[in-house]
């Protein structure tokens, strides 16, 4: 349990590292975001929705407890990230960008996958108190 909970933790705060670090510009409309928004056609005052998203699910990830409020920030930082990656495929943007925007989505699916296995873990019977009572 242990190693899962530090590579979840790991994972974790990369993939909340990589969403915060890309909602904090978007939050208050630097240049750098507008200008890369421009750049791949979409309308810039969807910036500030999305960085405010951002944020709410990087809070909603790294706060223990509401699973299911985690389940849905999960998808909706995931269909961030794949959206991004179609809108700079669909752009002509490609090269780099492309290979950078998988290491987020990596770091997403391997903090996703750690975060049920521990809570498989925590609900494996063995480990519950009832059950060792009722087996005795």
């Amino acid at each position: 349990m242990k190693k899962t909970n530090i590579l979840y933790w790991t994972f974790t705060s990369l993939f909340a590292f990589f969403m915060l670090g890309g909602a904090i510009p978007d939050i208050f409309s630097v240049q750098i975001a507008v200008e890369g928004f421009k750049r791949i056609s979409m309308p810039p005052y969807l910036i500030p929705f999305l960085g405010v998203a951002k944020t709410l699910g990087v809070i909603a990830i790294l706060i223990p407890g509401y699973s299911r409020i985690k389940e849905w920030a999960y998808a909706g930082l995931v269909f961030d990230l794949l959206g991004a990656t179609w809108c700079i495929f669909s752009s002509g943007e490609r090269g780099g960008n492309l290979i950078f925007m998988s290491v987020p989505l990596a770091a997403a699916f391997l903090s996703y996958g750690y975060y049920h296995r521990r809570l498989a873990y925590r609900r494996k019977p063995e480990t519950s108190i009832a059950f060792n009572v009722a087996m005795q």
